[in-house]
């Protein structure tokens, strides 16, 4: 039996994911690590140590979400349908962000780097097509999660407009044989094995053509969060199961964490195995930690998430445009806030995440949410038209003379 109504607890996890990427993205200035756009004169270790956890599943968890997205758009579309919907609430927006949302976090950059020229003078250069950051100013940044998606979704179109069709109710029932017992997490083994093998040759770019390991690692999320909404009974074990994946996810992270702070990893003069089995094993705490936490979440969302509040639609519509705009708020922020002086880590980093937040909901619901044209940029939906005052009431009398709806 398919899933064709919306599951509540999904979108709630969705909204919590973004949240989720706001307080990574707002901590970057200030942890003690190199490669981000604009930095503080100080950093801060423990901040660089919650950040390390926060994204061994943030990007996974919402991967996930987006495979069960994925599955409830396709329904009542054919292939081509699908890919044109996705063309329109990815593709555009993704070209939206390279021309107007990304630029100003690189000229904020090259601020800092002692370029003394107005935002219009800088912004022809984005025109050269040179990426970023190799001395050039085109790039989708933060926005590669959006690219990444759209590519999947373009490749993987007729394989998900089969799944959901009857043709493949042969395949959804042996599915279900994963929802006994613990089999079920069986699904994160791809995913291990992948990353423990090729992370370490093959180091997250995000810019597709240089990503080969992650560019497979994210999608395996993406796909079982396709597979486990498209049989029910999956979901259903991922809820049963919760505390088990919680286990795994906490294990797993408490004997890496461990492991790190004392300097036991490969390579280290402290590390006590010769066999190269050894490191890939170490290499594979990480996706399993990662596996174990979205599992867990899922599951957890599932049992205490799928409730409706009125506030629902309004945020569901939003975290879209917030993901977007975000890390641009955040960088023109940051910009300002690094230069002042006499003031701790913690009260800069709790002012960024206060200050973006405020911003960006201001900047989606004033200037995006209103207009159909900056919907229509955005990915949004068009408005819902209001109903004629003659059809509202003719609805409302329908119970009371016996029509059917």
């Amino acid at each position: 039996m398919e899933t064709t109504q919306r599951q509540t607890y999904l979108d709630w996890l969705r909204i919590i994911s973004i949240l989720g990427v706001l307080f990574f993205h707002s901590a970057m200035p200030y942890v003690a690590e190199d490669g981000w756009h604009i930095k503080n004169h100080e950093t801060s270790n423990l901040l660089m140590e919650s950040n390390n956890f926060l994204h061994l599943f943030r990007m996974p968890l919402l991967f996930f979400i987006s495979g069960t997205v994925s599955y409830y758009m396709m329904q009542r579309r054919s292939t081509l349908s699908f890919i044109g919907l996705r063309f329109r609430r990815l593709f555009i927006p993704l070209l939206v962000g390279m021309f107007i949302i990304v630029p100003p976090q690189i000229y904020m950059e090259r601020l800092t780097q002692g370029y003394k020229g107005s935002f219009w003078d800088w912004y022809p250069s984005v025109f050269n097509f040179v990426p970023y950051p190799k001395g050039g100013s085109f790039s989708w940044h933060h926005l590669w999660f959006i690219a990444y998606l759209f590519i999947y979704d373009l490749i993987f179109a007729p394989i998900f407009a089969w799944l959901i069709s009857p043709k493949s109710d042969t395949f959804k029932e042996k599915l279900a044989a994963l929802a006994k017992g613990k089999w079920i997490y069986l699904l994160m083994l791809p995913g291990i094995i992948w990353f423990a093998l090729l992370s370490e040759k093959l180091p997250e770019t995000n810019d597709l053509a240089h990503d080969g390991c992650y560019l497979v690692y994210w999608l395996l999320f993406l796909l079982a969060g396709f597979i486990c909404i498209l049989q029910p009974k999956l979901m259903d074990s991922l809820e049963r199961n919760r505390r088990f994946a919680l286990r795994i996810g906490f294990v797993s992270l408490m004997v890496w964490e461990y492991m790190r702070w004392n300097k036991i990893e490969p390579f280290h003069e402290a590390w006590p195995f010769h066999n190269s089995i050894f490191n890939y094993l170490f290499i594979a705490l990480r996706p399993t930690i990662a596996w174990g936490w979205v599992l867990a979440l899922v599951g957890y969302g599932k049992h205490y998430l799928n409730r409706k509040h009125s506030i629902l639609n309004y945020l569901n519509q939003a975290v879209y445009p917030f993901y977007i705009l975000h890390q641009t708020v955040i960088v023109m922020i940051v910009y300002y806030i690094v230069q002042t002086q006499n003031e701790s880590i913690l009260s800069k980093y709790i002012y960024t995440v206060g200050i973006t937040f405020f911003v960006t909901v201001l900047v989606y619901h004033l200037l995006v949410r209103p207009y159909a044209i900056t919907r229509f940029l955005f990915g949004m939906k068009p408005k819902d038209k209001p109903k004629p005052v003659m059809q509202v009431e003719n609805e409302d009398l329908k119970p009371a003379i016996g029509l059917s709806a």
